[in-house]
């Protein structure tokens, strides 16, 4: 009998192991927040540039306030974008309200990455394609809002993008003529 009693109180610590550790899981998740309404860009608005997508008129685009949680190892999406003025990027940079050549290694990072502009102007480093390169963060890519003249008519960005110039595609090894040109999966990491 006693070792009967040993066998269920082990289960049941067993089982109030796994129930916490799908709480945490779940806690940890980002979860949709919202959506908006895609509207049809004015003429000549929205940049198709590096896959850049343009809202589509009446398109239902989910929206975030949050990414998952950052780790010595954060899975991400890494996109290309033109940070040079005139580029798919829009306006300046958030953080330091400069345009950057496609030349320089800088990222913008997904509004719940980006926190609250806490990572502006440090540099994490991104690993794909075998390597590694260190990148400054100079933007956000909004999460929250898009599909607007701020967001040059395109659309909310997923929760998980890392949205790189094509220097740092170039110092992953990555060519133009390469298929995940332009979105690759990688991980990620504060510097």
């Amino acid at each position: 009998m006693k070792y009967h009693f040993c066998s269920s109180g082990a289960f049941l610590v067993v089982l109030i192991i796994l129930v916490t550790i799908c709480l945490s899981i779940e806690a940890q998740t980002c979860k949709p927040s919202g959506k908006v309404v895609g509207v049809k860009p004015p003429k000549k608005q929205c940049n198709p540039q590096n896959h850049s997508e343009c809202c589509k008129k009446g398109k239902l685009y989910t929206t975030f306030n949050c990414s998952p949680p950052v780790t010595k190892h954060t899975k991400a999406t890494l996109t290309l974008n033109s940070f040079q003025k005139g580029g798919d990027g829009g306006g300046p940079s958030e953080c330091d309200h400069k345009y950057h050549s496609d030349k320089t290694l800088v990222v913008a990072l997904s509004t719940g990455w980006f926190n609250n502009r806490k990572r502006c102007l440090h540099h994490i480093t991104i690993h794909g394609n075998g390597r590694s390169v260190n990148a400054k963060v100079v933007d956000e890519c909004d999460s929250r809002r898009g599909c607007d003249p701020e967001h040059d008519y395109q659309p909310p960005c997923p929760h998980n993008i890392v949205d790189a110039s094509k220097a740092v595609w170039k110092a992953l090894g990555i060519k133009e003529s390469d298929s995940r040109w332009g979105e690759m999966e990688i991980f990620w990491s504060d510097a």
